[in-house]
């Protein structure tokens, strides 16, 4: 499939549909007791059984549109699903919570991995579409995988001594913007190692 770049508001939309729709959802639904086949849910595990299907159609029709599908997507799908799953299907919202733990220690192992190797896998993701030099990428590597331990911590502290309420504030919005303000963050490290001679003229 040929590969076709996707608008910044398509992409956002993809992005952060499947959030919005989860968050909606639980609002709309924590208040109530759903009684599916003589099982009763409460509404977080009726938000996270809308939200499961959702990420993948999301995801899904990402791929038609741009033709591709990068593995840190097809990863957290798969995380989603069989966590997402065991949450609803034993009716336990602790394996949900602890799906971005288990993501973002994921992402912080390859990425520490690849340290090891003296190679930035981001570079390999996102190569194509930001110029910088090796070096850059080196240093950003670093710091994400730093940055990717504290978000596996802020998570198990947050789901653990917190209200459910509180935790779905978090994942909603506290983890998207604690990821928009670690790339604001980052500036000087797309300023300082922008490989702008290489950069395509396009």
């Amino acid at each position: 499939m040929a590969k076709k770049p996707l608008s910044p508001t398509m992409k956002s939309i993809l992005e952060y549909g499947p959030l919005a729709v989860f968050f909606i959802a639980f609002y709309m639904f924590k208040d109530q007791e759903i009684s599916v086949m003589g099982q009763t849910y409460d509404g977080f595990i009726a938000a996270t059984a809308v939200f499961v299907p959702v990420l993948v159609l999301s995801t899904f029709v990402g791929w038609l549109l741009s033709g591709e599908i990068s593995k840190m997507q097809v990863v957290t799908v798969v995380l989603v699903v069989v966590f997402g799953g065991l949450s609803v299907f034993l009716n336990d919202e602790r394996f949900f919570k602890i799906k971005p733990t288990i993501i973002y220690l994921l992402f912080a192992a390859i990425m520490g991995f690849g340290l090891l190797r003296k190679k930035s896998y981001m570079e390999t993701v996102l190569g194509q579409s930001l110029k910088m030099t090796h070096e850059g990428w080196m240093i950003l590597a670093r710091r994400i995988t730093v940055f990717f331990v504290g978000l596996a911590i802020a998570n198990e502290i947050v789901w653990r001594t917190q209200s459910t309420e509180m935790w779905v504030y978090f994942k909603t919005f506290g983890l998207p913007i604690a990821m928009f303000a670690f790339i604001i963050s980052q500036y000087k490290v797309f300023g300082t190692y922008g490989d702008l001679d290489n950069r395509d003229d396009s």
